[in-house]
């Protein structure tokens, strides 16, 4: 599945996938269930939409992984929070500030208007919570396979 505009999930999805990818490894649906504080029933539903969207892998008894798709999306969603987050530094939050700021909103920001953050930005490498990779859609050479 290409996701191109990174709007296609909910908050809750933009989540769950972003706390998988940076797991690097299989997550169990009752890890995500504790760590999330909600029903495993809800999670299961949740990896299930994620699944059939192409996003997960599902291994009944060990857990999910992302698939290709999913870890090229997890890539971009790491990206758009790390630059958004930079981004309000700019304008004098405190980090813990700009983190948290940005989770509230960074579902409705589009893999466009990151690319175009990320040009006028001078494509940094780092941002105030990690490394930040760039496809080639960021770097000018097409959109890139998110």
């Amino acid at each position: 599945m290409e996701i191109r505009d990174g709007l296609g999930l909910s908050r809750r999805k933009v989540t769950y996938l972003t706390y998988i990818f940076e797991r690097g490894s299989p997550v169990k649906t009752n890890d995500l269930a504790s760590r999330f504080g909600v029903d495993p029933s809800t999670i299961t539903k949740t990896l299930s939409e994620l699944s059939d969207a192409g996003l997960l892998s599902l291994a009944p008894y060990h857990g999910v992984s992302l698939s290709p798709a999913g870890r090229l999306y997890g890539e971009f969603l790491v990206k758009r929070h790390r630059i958004l987050a930079l981004a309000l530094t700019h304008f004098g939050l405190s980090d813990e500030e700009a983190c948290a700021e940005v989770s509230r909103f960074e579902s409705l920001v589009s893999k466009d208007a990151i690319d175009r953050m990320c040009q006028a930005m001078g494509h940094p490498r780092q941002g105030i919570c990690g490394e930040i990779t760039h496809d080639t859609g960021c770097l000018g050479h097409g959109r890139g396979p998110v």
